[in-house]
């Protein structure tokens, strides 16, 4: 096995209408909790642990997600991923998520917090099977620096791959370099200083759904940006000059999305 600071496996399945582990299994800096039942539908929430308590220099973390047919599961952290000065290696996360037909997985982790002089890469791979439905967000936050510098950290890549029956069907790469860049500029964060990304894929999704998406979101305080994929299934882009600003619009997208595709309410994820 490769040098890792952290593993974390987890496949779920369905038992008579509960969604219950078949497999789990961690080391390092990572851990899993036991899971919650937010409500009698059967479905579970997991919430990760980095006792650690942020990545450093040349941290490198794998987690494996797999969800049978008819699981269906929530994924949150229990806190930020706070990432530190990282002046030799970057920190590095990768994710690789398996969802068989007719599971339903909520993948929504808490803000990455990039302090001064920080360097991430996170890598997210999601394989599909059609009838299988997924829910994504993350939230990017500047850290605090000692001379009030929004962008103080060197550098951030987001990859997330998804595939459909082995079908590449969305490629999402960000990349914001602020050691090199000025990020500030139009076509970078345009003078906003957090930035959000949902992906949601499901076979319900119509351009009907969007319009009200659209229409329940839209406001002056922040620019938002919503596209169909090529699949069915959309993503949603914010920016904006604070984490809850955008954990408010991503909220309010999941309890729509709840709502119409699974008449219920999405579970509040206390974590403190």
């Amino acid at each position: 096995m490769e040098d890792w600071t952290g593993v974390l496996c987890l496949d779920v399945e369905d038992r008579i209408g509960k969604t219950v582990a078949k497999n789990v299994y961690f080391q390092g800096a990572l851990k899993v909790m036991r899971p919650v039942y937010h409500d009698d539908s059967g479905q579970a929430c997991y919430y990760i642990l980095n006792p650690g308590g942020g990545y450093l220099d040349g941290d490198r973390y794998k987690i494996q997600i797999t969800l049978e047919k008819q699981a269906r599961l929530t994924l949150t952290t229990q806190s930020a991923t706070k990432v530190y000065k990282t002046p030799n290696t970057h920190a590095y996360q990768e994710t690789e998520i398996f969802l068989k037909s007719g599971c339903y997985l909520e993948y929504i982790p808490d803000p990455l917090i990039m302090y001064q002089d920080a360097r991430y890469k996170q890598k997210n791979v999601i394989r599909m099977e059609k009838g299988a439905t997924f829910l994504y967000s993350d939230i990017l936050t500047p850290g605090w620096s000692p001379d009030g510098d929004r962008f103080s950290y060197n550098r951030l890549q987001f990859i997330n791959e998804i595939y459909m029956d082995d079908e590449l069907v969305a490629y999402d790469h960000i990349q914001l370099n602020p050691a090199a860049q000025n990020i500030e500029e139009i076509g970078f964060m345009e003078g906003f200083s957090h930035l959000g990304s949902m992906i949601v894929v499901g076979e319900q999704t119509s351009p009907d759904l969007l319009d009200r998406l659209y229409q329940a979101i839209n406001g002056d305080r922040y620019k938002i940006g919503l596209s169909l994929l090529s699949v069915p299934g959309f993503t949603v882009r914010v920016l904006a000059n604070s984490t809850q600003v955008i954990e408010e619009i991503f909220t309010e997208c999941h309890r729509i999305i709840s709502q119409e595709w699974f008449i219920t309410e999405p579970c509040f994820l206390r974590k403190y």
